[in-house]
């Protein structure tokens, strides 16, 4: 289908004809090449002229090889109509397909773009934007998950970094920008970082809403003994979504509203809240919506999703103030707290539908070991030992008083053993006399029949 010309000064040409033209000759000079190189050309020439005869996409091999291609080399192959020229294809290039996929996904919160973007930054900064999809391979797919190890991020966003780069490029796969995905089979393990987990107990509890004002009590209260999601929920409950006669609230829920039915859920008014709630609606000025004062909702709640703005800056001075030494995931470990406690009185169920997570999550994420919860453990093995102990004595004791009562009686000096024992002469003599009737049987003459 294609053949090599050697001109002189060891410069070659590619010689194809048209599959749709068979009276139109093409020529692709390579300039002075390798026979071998020649050889590679040649092999793909042809490839693209059998994918445009059978008007099919070019194999694989090929269409990386397209995308490597240099800007000269490709406008030479576009010219004979092997490829589009690279003008026409700008979607192809990784750093616009990449813009254009997440400005037209509309379905999504403008948060989950924002964690997007940051595997956009990556994939941009290790290929480049001007890259084309199609030359991406197995291999780089690989070298990719290497450079996200090499920055030194946690497995688990790693994990999730990978996650977004298979989406990103399934999508492209779907639009017949690519042949396959070359990060289908490229992943990493997600772990849970226990490290990061912190049980924040009552008593320190009590210790940071002694170091609050008024306002921080609230938030505190609402992240602890509510398990609300702060930023988000805290800053979005209204006034209006307190039943006080039926002592439950309404918590609209931003994260999850974009999922049917879960744009809110209901949680009763615990105990713990009931007190800080009623103050703060005794403080709360005429007209007022949301339960926490000030302009924290405004400034958190950004175009881009809600943003922690200076909450986690003022509770780690609320800590610090309260004695206590800041922990990871200041706001989440004071939910998973609540979760905690409310999963040792209810059923997981209700727990999480009060949560707003669901079950799965709550084990993965939420639910821990406590210290309250070896020390239940060790007080009830003490005790089920004791009782133990205790049973084990009673029985040596009832034991030892059996021995000694049967040393002192005999069978003739009770009933029971008396008549134990006739029973036993009377069994021997019966068997004695069927063994009798059972000889005598045998020495009797059968009758004729």
């Amino acid at each position: 289908m294609a053949s090599i010309s050697s001109d002189p000064g060891g410069k070659r040409r590619i010689l194809f004809v048209d599959p749709l033209d068979k009276q139109q000759r093409h020529t692709v000079r390579r300039g002075k090449v390798s026979q071998r190189h020649a050889e590679g050309v040649k092999r793909h020439v042809e490839e693209l002229v059998a994918a445009k005869a059978m008007g099919r996409s070019p194999e694989l091999e090929t269409a990386r090889w397209v995308g490597s291609l240099p800007d000269d080399i490709a406008k030479k192959l576009a010219k004979v109509g092997l490829i589009s020229t690279r003008e026409a294809t700008a979607g192809s290039r990784l750093g616009a397909f990449l813009d254009d996929y997440v400005q037209r996904r509309i379905d999504v919160k403008p948060a989950t773009k924002e964690v997007w973007s940051q595997t956009v930054r990556n994939l941009k900064k290790h290929f480049g934007e001007d890259r084309d999809l199609a030359s991406l391979t197995e291999g780089d797919a690989e070298d990719f998950k290497m450079y996200l190890v090499g920055e030194r991020l946690a497995p688990t966003t790693v994990h999730k970094r990978l996650q977004f780069a298979r989406m990103f490029f399934r999508a492209a796969m779907k639009r017949k920008l690519i042949p396959s995905n070359p990060f289908a089979e490229v992943s990493a393990k997600a772990a849970t970082n226990s490290d990061r987990q912190r049980f924040i107990t009552r008593e320190d509890a009590d210790k940071l809403l002694g170091a609050c004002d008024p306002t921080w009590q609230v938030i505190v209260s609402l992240a602890r003994y509510g398990g609300l999601r702060c930023p988000s929920e805290v800053l979005s409950l209204k006034w209006e979504c307190i039943d006080w006669a039926n002592e439950r609230i309404v918590v609209e829920s931003p994260k999850t509203a974009h999922h049917p039915g879960k744009s809110c859920r209901t949680i009763p008014m615990f105990p713990e809240l009931k007190p800080i709630l009623m103050a703060a609606a005794e403080r709360a000025t005429e007209g007022a919506v949301y339960v926490v004062e000030g302009n924290y909702r405004q400034v958190a709640d950004t175009a881009k999703g809600w943003r922690n703005v200076n909450l986690r800056t003022q509770f780690e001075r609320i800590i610090k103030r309260a004695g206590l030494v800041p922990w990871p995931r200041l706001f989440h470990a004071m939910r998973a707290s609540r979760e905690t406690e409310l999963a040792k009185e209810y059923p997981i169920h209700v727990v999480t539908t009060w949560l707003g997570n669901t079950p799965r999550i709550a084990m993965k994420h939420y639910l821990q070991v406590t210290d309250d919860d070896f020390a239940k453990a060790a007080a009830s093995g003490a005790e089920c030992g004791a009782v133990g102990a205790q049973n084990a004595a009673q029985h040596v004791h009832a034991v030892y008083r059996t021995a000694a009562h049967a040393h002192k009686k005999t069978p003739a000096e009770t009933g029971v053993g008396a008549t134990s024992e006739h029973a036993t002469q009377g069994s021997a003599q019966l068997y004695k006399r069927r063994g009798q009737d059972s000889n005598l049987r045998t020495r009797l003459p059968r009758s004729p029949i």
